[in-house]
């Protein structure tokens, strides 16, 4: 991706909450690493690519990556996953976005933020016109 910049790595958090599973003790207050959200979970089947390694956690080779966009120039379009082909096409159409790349074992349900960066050519557009939605009809 040409126009990517100001590139966050989660991976020393990442590598926290590994530490944290895999630690003797146990911290009540800590947040649960394996906690993914059922639908987080039902997207990382349907609309995620696999990726090379197997789960930090469980060893399975299901390991998903999903990439979330946000933006304002987005629209009614913001918070839909897309592929990085997808993203590829985005960065010419739209001038700046974030793009949050978010792992998933759908086995043991590990969840983690991996990266997350802002892409787009830089110049401000109107978002596009709102389009008819099947929840816009029936409710």
């Amino acid at each position: 991706m040409k126009t990517q910049r100001e590139v966050v790595s989660h991976a020393l958090q990442r590598r926290r909450a590994l530490e944290a599973l895999r630690s003797p003790r146990v911290d009540l207050n800590a947040p649960a690493s394996c906690d993914a959200d059922p639908m987080l979970v039902r997207a990382a089947l349907h609309h995620g690519e696999e990726m090379d390694i197997p789960c930090p956690v469980c060893e399975s080779p299901r390991l998903t990556l999903l990439r979330y966009t946000y933006g304002r120039q987005l629209g009614q379009f913001s918070g839909r996953i897309r592929t990085a082909e997808e993203l590829e096409e985005m960065e010419t159409e739209f001038g700046e976005f974030r793009v949050y790349e978010v792992e998933v074992c759908p086995d043991c349900l590990w969840n983690h933020i991996v990266t997350h960066y802002i892409l787009g050519d830089g110049r401000r557009r109107r978002p596009p016109r709102h389009q008819q939605t099947v929840e816009d009809i029936y409710g």
